[in-house]
């Protein structure tokens, strides 16, 4: 096992006990808002997948992402997995196609 020290020299870091290799980005989705613009709800059910999410664990071979960046990506872009009840996304750093700065 790694320890904190070694994953600091690497760049890389675990989320939920998931590790990402290589280039790899692990990243969760950030919730949208419920309703549209005119003030609809939308059911759970009729909700497409945000393009919008946090990065919470980086491969060591990334190099323009941190864990805690905010990104936009494709629709269907990386592989998508479920993880302790929560719908995650695993990219390859080049499929991200943007950071959200505050």
């Amino acid at each position: 096992m790694s320890t904190k020290t070694e994953e600091k020299k690497s760049g890389a870091t675990a989320a939920k006990g998931f590790q990402p290799l290589g280039d790899r980005v692990f990243v969760t989705y950030t919730e949208e808002m419920e309703r549209t613009a005119g003030g609809i709800y939308v059911p759970e059910t009729a909700k497409e997948k945000p393009q919008r999410g946090t990065v919470q664990a980086i491969g060591k071979d990334v190099k323009n992402l941190k864990v805690g960046d905010q990104v936009l990506f494709d629709k269907y872009s990386g592989s998508k997995l479920r993880i302790d009840d929560e719908d995650c996304l695993i990219l390859k750093e080049e499929d991200v196609l943007g950071v959200f700065t505050s």
